[in-house]
């Protein structure tokens, strides 16, 4: 629910009965609120009206599995995608974030206002798991092989720099990140330095580090 406002439109009961005009908000109390016109200066209270609000079918996508939940927000809410807001259920507690979005007869779009969805598909990014391709060192791609790493979704990797997960050890190469992620100008990105946060990346690309110890034999 949104914080209250520091200015609303009501009637004045002193110069406008019958015509809204700017209240200053001067304190909440009781489930009132005393407020001063801005026209004439009066102050008095009113019983603002309640928020109104909807559910929300919150379908999350969690290391390769989904459970529906259910979220409740004000119906002046617009959903868009790469949203991420903090689901609590009896279930899980984990941020997620907007993957897609789902009105009447199955309609996909980018934006929608909250009465209007049927519902939001969202996958978790607070530990996030990121697949990760490792070429040799001679750039036969043909033994190429992945693995999947599981971290914190705001885990940086960057161009560059030297990873070791397990017994695997590599040089980012290149990375590519999800449709769903905000900030990125391009998809792919291979310069030295370039930075992603895991719960952006689609792919990691990487050139086999530990593989150096054996090139010497």
């Amino acid at each position: 629910m949104s914080d209250t406002q520091d200015r609303i439109p009501t009637p004045c009961p002193s110069c406008s009965p019958d015509l809204e005009t700017v209240h200053e908000v001067l304190s909440p109390g009781g489930g009132s609120l005393t407020v001063r016109c801005g026209e004439c200066g009066h102050v008095h209270k009113i019983q603002p009206e309640p928020e109104r609000e909807v559910t929300l079918d919150v379908i999350v996508s969690q290391d390769g599995e989904s459970f529906t939940a259910n979220v409740t927000t004000s119906e002046d809410e617009t959903v868009e995608l790469g949203d991420e807001f903090l689901l609590e259920t009896d279930e899980v507690l984990a941020t997620v974030r907007v993957t897609s979005i789902e009105l009447e007869e199955m309609k996909r779009v980018e934006r929608a206002p909250a009465p209007d969805i049927q519902t939001v598909w969202t996958r978790e990014v607070d530990n996030v798991s990121v697949n990760i391709t490792i070429h040799p060192q001679d750039g036969r791609r043909d033994d190429s092989r992945s693995i999947t790493a599981h971290v914190p979704g705001d885990y940086e990797f960057t161009v560059g720099e030297t990873e070791s997960f397990g017994d695997d050890e590599f040089e980012i190469d290149a990375f590519v990140v999800r449709s769903d992620a905000d900030g990125y100008f391009r998809d792919r990105f291979e310069e030295e330095g370039d930075t992603v946060l895991a719960k952006d990346a689609k792919r990691v690309y990487a050139y086999d580090e530990t593989s150096r110890a054996w090139s010497a034999w």
